[in-house]
């Protein structure tokens, strides 16, 4: 990727921009030093974790701390710890690449895992003091003391600047007294570094803090409800943390006062990302399985993988794990390079490192919702190509789906982030950061031009796919920008609409990143082009669902008829693709392969 190309994107400029496949970044171009970082991540699980099933299953909790006692001693907790604070000081990346295969394996690692690398060390990383940093991440670099992040409370989940948790300066001035409750903190049964988020006084927004449980003056003041029973992720420890007259050092605070709210947004941000990384290979290994069992399993002489039914569903699994991963990667390399570029600017790289995970904040969202979307599908289509077998706790399907269904809650749900993704957008737009006003404008006219009824040259690979896209964009730029002109500054209180749109969004998105990624790596003939045309049919059905839906319920008589004249003007093929040949084409070559 050049420099030039590097300094003109902006985060959700994907949308206005034409982007090709030499800006994007892919699983074929890992380095020397990631493909080792990889292989020994997946060798790892396959050692330590996947023989251990049954005991992860069965709430082992001493499992997970044991096995993540053993992940910071091969450095796989501080990848993205810089090395002067005792960890590899790796790129975002390889951070990326290090969730994706540690947090295959099992759910209740994952969480563990991501819990820890991410909002458990993230906050003092990105916003503790030269001390504080000092004091505290050589140690959750190397796994001699494990984190965990206590922001959500019994009423206080999304909006988080609604908790009650408090915090009053002591007499002396020397500590923070905090008292409140946390609930649902993942790795709190054996976690000693705590980061906490707590209301100064009467102050309007929360305030950030790190502390250490081994350094409390009482350790009384931190105790901890039992440990939840879940539907998943079961050996992942997750309990209430109490604070009660807990004594905080001034020193220990995070950032500025009452910056706690910002800290959080962009701990979450980067967790969003991660989250999608940490269900690809998840996703790979309940694919592989469903291709192994469907080899396997005989009915009527022959193998089920035989019957179209069920090669229908391995191409469409396969399918999702090519989008998956080259959505993910794409936005690892921007968020990468977006840092890189400031540090060259003069920028220092913790700020570098904020400014540039802030950036793509609508990326982060997108990915996190379409990933662990298509994951908990994943999961349930496995289950059901092993039939009644698939529901039983002696297969690996059951708690795939259900370590699977966490993911569309956890880094604020789905539901919420579509919304963010969106917002963000518009409020981009609204500040002139993001020129989507001069595009919905030039599409309106466009719409009341005659169309052009001369048949394109479509014979470059991947052309008329890219053509496609362009024309989705635009899709969304009609919808979006004729609800805000109507709805204005209420246009938030339009949910149903934000949610289609988003949904547009998300398609445009990943199925960009698998059109360019399969232009960039590979030829016209390949299974990857395959899997990237048959996404791209498949999203455009779900963006004329979602279009429609928003035009026909803000739009009336001929604006209406315009617009939905505009979607199908938007929405069409000049050469229809087969769908049933890329299909088999796919599940001919995994199924045959026996992997992904």
């Amino acid at each position: 990727m050049s420099d030039t190309l590097n300094k003109t994107l902006k985060g959700g400029e994907f949308l206005i921009k034409e982007i090709t496949a030499n800006e994007i970044f892919s699983l074929e171009e890992l380095s020397e030093e990631q493909k080792m970082l990889r292989d020994s991540a997946k060798e790892f699980i396959d050692r330590e974790v996947i023989p251990h099933h049954d005991r992860f299953e069965k709430k082992d909790y001493a499992l997970t701390e044991e096995t993540m006692r053993k992940l910071g001693e091969m450095g796989l907790l501080g990848i993205t710890v810089p090395e002067e604070y005792g960890g590899l000081g790796m790129g975002f990346v390889s951070t990326m690449l290090a969730c994706d295969y540690v947090s295959g394996g099992n759910g209740s690692l994952a969480t563990a895992y991501g819990a820890h690398t991410g909002i458990g060390t993230l906050p003092t990383l990105l916003y503790g003091s030269e001390e504080l940093k000092k004091k505290y991440l050589p140690d959750l670099a190397t796994g001699t003391k494990f984190g965990a992040y206590c922001l959500t409370e019994p009423d206080a989940g999304s909006d988080a600047n609604s908790g009650k948790t408090r915090a009053r300066l002591s007499e002396d001035g020397k500590h923070y007294i905090i008292n409140g409750q946390k609930m649902w903190i993942s790795n709190a049964g054996f976690a000693d570094t705590f980061t906490l988020f707590a209301k100064i006084d009467d102050d309007k927004n929360i305030t950030g803090f790190v502390i250490n449980r081994s350094e409390l003056e009482n350790p009384e003041s931190l105790t901890f409800g039992e440990e939840e029973h879940k539907l998943g992720i079961r050996s992942s420890s997750t309990r209430q943390v109490f604070f009660n007259d807990m004594k905080v050092p001034v020193e220990n605070m995070l950032g500025e006062r009452n910056n706690g709210f910002k800290i959080a947004l962009n701990a979450l941000n980067v967790g969003r990302i991660k989250l999608a990384a940490a269900n690809l290979d998840g996703q790979r290994r309940i694919l592989n399985h469903s291709i192994q069992y469907s080899n396997e399993r005989k009915q009527f002489g022959v193998s089920i993988s035989t019957f179209g039914a069920i090669r229908k569903k391995i191409a469409e699994m396969s399918t999702g794990v090519f989008v998956s991963e080259a959505g993910s990667y794409r936005l690892a390399k921007n968020v990468e390079d977006k840092i890189a570029e400031l540090v060259a600017g003069g920028m220092d790289h913790q700020q570098a490192e904020l400014k540039g995970v802030e950036e793509f904040a609508v990326e982060a969202s997108i990915l996190k919702v379409f990933v662990s979307d298509l994951t908990q599908n994943t999961a349930d289509e496995g289950i059901q190509i092993y039939g009644g077998m698939g529901f039983s706790e002696d297969t690996p399907m059951e708690s795939a789906w259900r370590d699977a269904r966490i993911g569309r809650i956890y880094e604020g749900t789905n539901e919420i982030n579509r919304l963010l993704a969106v917002g963000m957008l518009i409020k981009r737009a609204m500040k002139g950061e993001l020129d989507l006003l001069s595009p919905a404008m030039a599409i309106s006219k466009e719409l009341m031009g005659i169309p052009s009824f001369e048949v394109p040259d479509y014979s470059e690979f991947m052309s008329e796919e890219k053509a496609i896209i362009a024309n989705l964009k635009k899709v969304f730029l009609m919808v979006s920008g004729a609800a805000l002109q109507k709805f204005m500054m209420d246009i938030e209180k339009q949910q149903h609409l934000l949610l289609n749109a988003s949904e547009i969004l998300n398609q445009i998105y990943m199925a960009e990143s698998a059109v360019l990624r399969a232009e960039k790596h590979f030829s016209a003939d390949s299974v990857e082009a395959a899997m990237a045309q048959l996404n791209l049919y498949k999203a455009i059905d779900k963006i004329i669902a979602g279009a429609k839906e928003g035009i026909v319920s803000f739009a009336e008589g001929d604006e209406q008829r315009m617009m939905l004249s505009g979607l199908r003007r938007f929405t069409k093929y000049t050469n229809s693709p087969n769908v049933v040949a890329l299909t088999e084409k796919v599940a001919a070559h995994y199924i045959e392969k026996g992997h992904y």
